[in-house]
């Protein structure tokens, strides 16, 4: 079989699935155009269309990550092919980390200390205990149901939220429109780690922030998405006393890089971080993508996208 790999670093990839899979011949994406023609497989990271274009007998692709967005927006994408995509691949346990860090930064006021150090003020707050915390997670995928466990593990209630029914060990679990309600109302840092899809773009929303109790804080290491920006900064106030939310940590964001005119950038109750929660560890990841292309050419049952539902 013949796989044209499209991802940052494509040789070193490339390398590591010849020696995990020897019968097969694995081009990058930057090979003479004949080298990459007529492969059986694509295993890419946002292929251009171009690349996708010029593949005529595509068997299956392998989405080198979680998100699957900006391949299903892909125009030249085919019809028909199906789509494995990166599930976890150690990806969990490090925006497990992120969240982790977050929920903490907000819990022990760190936010609140910084600002009082660049006003010289020396002011302790008393804490509150975890079990008093309580934390939601939107999306119990595979790194969402990963992620709600490790905040449960640390102490803290977790309520998490997914379209279909769920039921998960240690974790209030809710779905439906009703559910979310319900769970915006009880938290106090709510975590996004949905897909890309129609249904929940803009879920962050001026209706929904406006459920959130007073003071919440709102950490994204998922979709850029799925935040409505304006609806955002209104709740956050103008930086000179805080809003109904406290603050808020972004790692993804609609348009990346970030562009510089965003007044995210400078909001003091903002953080922002460059899409760096969950870098795929590669081991894990090659792994995955050579079990899956020795699936798809043995014809095995896998796991696939769905196009309609987005991920």
């Amino acid at each position: 079989m013949k796989v044209v790999v499209h991802i940052d670093d494509a040789a070193h990839w490339r390398d590591a699935l010849e020696s995990r899979l020897p019968n097969a011949e694995v081009v990058t994406s930057d090979a003479p155009e004949a080298q990459r023609r007529d492969a059986d497989y694509l295993a890419a990271w946002k292929p251009p269309e171009a690349l996708l274009r010029e593949q005529g007998r595509l068997k299956g692709i392998v989405n080198l990550g979680a998100g699957v967005d900006a391949l299903l927006n892909n125009p030249a994408l085919p019809a028909g092919v199906p789509i494995v995509k990166l599930r976890d691949a150690g990806m969990a346990e490090l925006i497990g980390d992120y969240v982790r860090y977050g929920i903490l930064h907000f819990q022990r006021d760190f936010d609140r200390y910084r600002r009082q150090q660049h006003s010289r003020q020396w002011r302790e707050h008393a804490v509150v205990d975890k079990a008093d915390w309580a934390v939601g997670v939107l999306g119990l995928g595979a790194i969402g149901a990963r992620v709600a466990a490790m905040v449960a593990a640390d102490g803290f209630p977790v309520h998490g939220w997914s379209r279909s029914p769920k039921s998960l060990e240690g974790i209030v679990c809710h779905h439906g429109d009703d559910g979310l309600s319900d769970l915006l109302g009880r938290v106090s840092t709510l975590v996004l780690l949905l897909p890309d899809t129609p249904a929940t773009r803009h879920v962050v929303n001026a209706a929904t922030l406006a459920q959130l109790p007073e003071s919440a804080s709102l950490i994204n290491p998922g979709r850029g998405t799925l935040i409505d920006e304006a609806a955002l900064l209104e709740a956050l106030g103008d930086g000179e006393t805080e809003g109904r939310l406290r603050g808020a940590l972004l790692d993804a964001f609609p348009e990346e890089p970030l562009p510089e005119a965003s007044p995210l950038w400078s909001h003091p109750r903002v953080w922002v971080t460059p899409h760096m929660a969950g870098p795929t560890p590669l081991g894990e990841a090659l792994d995955q993508v050579a079990e899956a292309l020795r699936a798809f050419e043995a014809g095995e049952p896998q796991a696939t996208v769905d196009p309609a539902a987005g991920y």
